[in-house]
């Protein structure tokens, strides 16, 4: 539908992973929502590797779905191979991770968004975010390309790599945020003109190649897990085939190739001067910052069951074509490569994020929310946690309604935001399970009892996936009962069920509980291994979990201290200049967030504390 003669409660542009999470979102609580992208065929595409999950990245899309986003669906319906990482470490950092098909999961996006009620999608492309003339300042709407006037009472801009983005490939440059796709030029100014300030910064991206070219005899076979869990809930039985990926290594010779030609990257020529991800430099980088080692891992990932390409993963890079081939051929393997698409680096504009809040409004613009790769983040997991918060924010703002905040303790969606108001960004932010200083307490088993049900008093969880959720927790408290009891000698039976490989629902003790207590619910709903691991997690640290919520308590009690927006901090005196700067820059929303930010120390936060309560007397 491209008519938008009638106005919005809510505009969300850009339709990556934020911008269709947040439409979704904000469409689900009632708000009549406009999804403006460049191309409906180009919603929930896959900018960079065919991948979802990993190391916290699988945590917040677990997140996602408890809330009742639809990245865990779209993941579960395009899954080409499933894999639980970090099973060698405790149950408290597992982390899902599915390679899929780069085509069925853009379509599985946009089937389910076309299904969404009060969901209208635009084609076309947003040159103005319009104000309404008051301070302080608020959003009316947006202006298009073509001159139609869009209004809306809330915009959420999610648009990625795509602000004045600017491709390199050797000394070739070219305007765009993704291959083929063309860059937002203004959308930067208008930013600008309400009051935000914004940064640069880099992501890229490495070549493809074709999969009749790898010789596969030389390279390691990785499978997926032989009995696959789903990332949603609502996901009864991943029946599809899954592939391999494979890995290789490069080498020494191939080093000393990228040595000779760095003053043909653009890294290191001086052509790209915005800093790039520190956890997925590129090959450059790779190897000038770890000149020691001989060789680095490249993983090869198919980009579908029907595609010919495969995605190297692990040789991002922005060098000419003429030395990408070379040192492509130079990796055992890849001998014969034919290469379908040179590597390349983006450069875009972000919003640096100190300037939103916890609920991912710009803090200059009433109504206007970020989310994604504008906030300095990186990866298609964590634009989609915030790219839900933005959505139902945005909805509740248009509704009249107060705003919600997911606190650190609860979420690593929390976790990511906290850290984005908190401690801003000088590099695009990855989310690590060592970010969260609660992750005992923010396990994937357990995301479906921390959040669904705040999905559901928002309106966001339906009654079918309400019916599982309870299924599933009357399931797991059942057998925590039946653990904790524990049995007499021998191991204790959670420590052996922690240790089992493989679905739990097949240990013999447990198909031995299952039959004394006859058929579950939960069984029937296809949910009893997220039921099953939920409780095996939550006897086995019940002990921990009890301390650490006792120190959560104690942190709470900083965070009941609020402080007024409007709070003067060059009034307060005896503030060390250091912390009184950047408390005015990060403008923080109570005493425990206070503390978290860079440059504010314990003997700050006394001095704040003394003031606050000579304020309120």
């Amino acid at each position: 539908m491209s008519a938008v003669s009638r106005g919005f409660d809510v505009i969300v542009i850009g339709g990556g992973h934020a911008g269709a999470e947040a439409a979704w979102a904000a469409a689900r609580l009632g708000a009549q929502t406009a999804l403006i992208a460049f191309s409906r065929d180009a919603i929930g595409r896959m900018s960079c590797n065919p991948a979802i999950g990993g190391i916290g990245k699988g945590q917040i899309v677990r997140e996602v779905d408890a809330l009742g986003g639809l990245m865990g669906r779209a993941t579960d319906r395009a899954g080409i191979q499933f894999r639980m990482l970090n099973r060698r470490k405790g149950p408290a950092v597992w982390a899902p991770r599915a390679q899929c098909d780069r085509r069925l999961y853009e379509e599985a996006v946009q089937d389910l968004l076309a299904g969404t009620r009060n969901l209208t999608i635009v084609e076309g492309s947003v040159e103005d975010i319009l104000g309404d003339g008051s301070r302080p300042r608020r959003v009316a709407g947006v202006r298009m390309a073509d001159g139609r006037e869009v209004r809306s009472r809330a915009v959420v801009v999610t648009t990625g790599t795509f602000l004045r983005a600017l491709m390199h490939c050797g000394e070739r440059q070219t305007p765009g945020g993704r291959l083929g796709e063309a860059s937002a030029e203004s959308l930067s100014g208008s930013l600008v003109r309400l009051g935000l300030e914004l940064g640069r910064l880099k992501t890229g991206t490495p070549p493809r190649v074709h999969r009749d070219s790898v010789d596969y005899a030389a390279l390691d076979e990785q499978p997926g897990d032989p009995d696959p869990t789903p990332f949603s809930l609502m996901t009864s039985r991943l029946a599809q085939p899954q592939v391999s990926c494979w890995i290789a290594w490069t080498n020494t010779d191939g080093h000393e190739m990228v040595r000779a030609n760095l003053h043909r990257a653009p890294m290191y020529s001086g052509q790209i001067r915005s800093r790039g991800p520190r956890y997925c430099p590129s090959i450059e980088d790779k190897v000038v910052r770890f000149a020691s080692k001989e060789r680095h891992q490249v993983f090869l990932e198919p980009e579908g069951y029907d595609s010919d390409r495969i995605y190297c993963n692990g040789i991002s890079t922005s060098l000419p074509p003429d030395v990408q081939e070379p040192f492509v051929r130079r990796i055992r393997g890849l001998e014969q490569a034919r290469v379908l698409q040179w590597g390349y680096a983006v450069e875009y504009d972000f919003v640096p994020p100190h300037q939103i809040d916890a609920t991912l409004q710009a803090k200059p613009v009433v109504g206007l929310f970020l989310a994604g790769q504008i906030n300095g983040t990186s990866g298609y997991e964590e634009a989609a946690g915030q790219g839900a918060v933005a959505g139902i924010n945005a909805a509740r703002l248009a509704a009249g309604r107060e705003p919600v905040v997911l606190p650190r303790d609860g979420s690593y969606i929390g976790v990511m935001i906290d850290d984005l108001t908190t401690k801003g960004v000088d590099e695009p932010y990855r989310m690590f399970t060592s970010r969260a200083e609660h992750r005992l307490m923010l396990r994937c088993d357990n995301a479906d009892e921390r959040l669904t049900p705040l999905g559901r008093e928002l309106g966001l969880v339906d009654d079918i996936r309400w019916e599982r959720h309870q299924a599933t927790q009357a399931m797991a408290d059942a057998f925590s009962e039946w653990l904790a009891e524990g049995r007499p000698g021998g191991r204790p039976l959670v420590d052996e069920l922690a240790d089992w490989d493989g679905d739990l629902g097949s240990a013999p003790a447990v198909r031995d509980w299952i039959g004394l207590n006859g058929s579950s619910e939960a069984a029937r709903l296809g949910t009893l291994r997220f039921a099953l691991q939920a409780a095996v997690s939550r006897v086995k640290y019940a002990g921990y979990v009890r301390r650490q919520a006792r120190h959560i308590d104690r942190l709470r009690r900083l965070e009941d201290h609020r402080i007024p927006p409007d709070f003067d901090y060059a009034a307060v005196r005896h503030l060390r200049r250091e912390a009184r700067e950047q408390l005015a820059r990060h403008t923080p929303r109570s005493l425990g967030q206070a503390l978290r930010i860079s440059g504010v120390n314990p003997a700050d936060i006394s001095v704040l504390m003394i003031h606050l309560h000579g304020r309120r007397r």
